[in-house]
Order: structure tokens, then sequence, then C-alpha cells
């Protein structure tokens, strides 16, 4: 909880699972009912694991390579 006041909604609404860890049974749920926990009453929660969550890490890293801007670094 030591982001920014200003975003902290922002980034409990938009939270992504992804990479191999991710895959165990109901982490999604556990990770819904313990960040709700922590949360205030009055914060919507949002956790996403897309079906390919277990690849997330690898496929954004290949769509980060082929940026041009990428490339100049």
């Amino acid at each position: 909880m030591k982001c920014d006041v200003d975003i902290r909604k922002d980034l409990y609404a938009n939270m992504v699972l992804s990479g191999g860890t991710t895959m165990y049974p109901g982490i999604v749920d556990r990770m819904q009912k313990e960040i709700t926990a922590l949360a205030p009453s009055t914060m919507k929660i949002k956790i996403i694991a897309s079906p390919e969550h277990k690849y997330s890490v690898w496929i954004g890293g290949s769509i980060l390579a082929l940026l041009s801007s990428f490339q100049q670094m």
C-alpha cells in the first residue's frame, strides 16, 4: 500500500496474473479473497487470468522486443 493514493483504485481494478505459478488450481479465487481482505471495503477488486496466462510473460516480452522504440535502446 505504498503506492500513490491516486492510482490505487486503478491498480486494484486491473490485476493480471501471469506466469507458470499462476496455474495452481484456485489461485484466482485465493488472490481475490486475500486482496479483498487487505483492501478498503469500498474498493473494487478485479483479477484477470487469461487462458494463456502461463505464457503471458513470454508473449509480452516478445511483443516488447518487436517495438522499434525498444530496439533503439
